[in-house]
């Protein structure tokens, strides 16, 4: 039964120990579109990392890294990858970002969204799913943990951002890791941001645009892209969102050091840490 491992010194002190972790890397920004009715897709969500049984020993220090969260496209750019986080030996990679019009989605835990007319971008195996593909002046949504992103159906609809995945270490089920949704000419409908944090795309409007909407912080979901009309200006897309790593620990083995201020909470038995920001813990 997970926790119950212990390797026990001549003293009886508890020597190492098993714990869970989930480790989810910093979403990606969304595409941007141009003045030509072009439209971006959606940024993919950060990788998503999880398992119980990770051995610790007392006394060694452990550091966790949580990865920012890609920044949105300027105008009519992709949108910038997310960040890896890291827990000791674990890695999870940052999203792919979101492409600008007529190019691919980049690759990451979870593969950006496709511009109009490209191919959304692939995946890290085993932490996430690619993007969509974009259409005529829409672009396909990012990748999310739990689901691909949506491909743009051909003009007017731009793909939505894949689902994410939930995880009750915590004590309770939340979802975290949607992509971004993917944006549209006006006229068109937008890409809704996938279940988890994903920001959603957005719809332009004639001789203006409007910029994606950014995910929410610390749940690793892409930003969604921009929306584009004919007339002046270019579009940016929405920010990413930061990562976080959380671990869970039984109570009687928990050391009580850190560094980097995580939350300390109790469910049950156990001892769980949340970093928002990066720090180490030790055994």
């Amino acid at each position: 039964m997970f926790g119950s491992f212990r390797m026990m010194m001549a003293a009886g002190a508890v020597s190492e120990y098993d714990i869970e972790y989930l480790v989810i890397a910093g979403g990606a920004g969304g595409g941007g579109g141009n003045s030509g009715e072009q439209a971006g897709g959606g940024g993919g969500a950060g990788g998503y990392l999880t398992a119980t049984g990770f051995t610790l020993t007392p006394s060694d220090s452990y550091t966790i890294t949580v990865g920012a969260g890609g920044s949105g496209s300027n105008q009519d750019n992709d949108g910038n990858d997310g960040n890896n986080s890291v827990f000791s030996t674990i890695t999870s990679t940052g999203g792919g970002g979101g492409a600008k019009f007529n190019s691919n989605g980049h690759t990451g835990g979870s593969g950006g969204g496709g511009g109009n007319n490209a191919s959304g971008g692939s995946n890290t195996a085993g932490q996430g799913n690619s993007g969509g593909s974009g259409g005529s002046s829409a672009g396909g949504g990012g990748g999310g943990a739990g689901a691909a992103g949506g491909n743009s159906s051909g003009g007017p609809s731009a793909g939505n951002g894949g689902n994410g995945l939930s995880s009750s270490i915590t004590g309770s089920a939340i979802t975290r890791t949607g992509g971004g949704g993917g944006g549209t000419y006006c006229g068109g409908t937008a890409g809704s941001g996938g279940n988890g944090g994903g920001g959603a795309g957005r719809v332009g409007i004639a001789n203006n645009y409007l910029a994606g909407y950014s995910a929410t912080v610390n749940t690793g979901s892409g930003g969604g892209a921009s929306g584009q009309c004919t007339g002046v200006g270019r579009g940016g897309g929405g920010a990413g969102g930061s990562g976080v790593v959380i671990l869970r620990i039984l109570t009687a083995d928990y050391s009580g050091t850190t560094t980097g201020s995580p939350s300390v909470t109790t469910d049950g038995s156990h001892t769980v840490l949340t970093y928002n920001s990066s720090g180490t813990y030790t055994g």
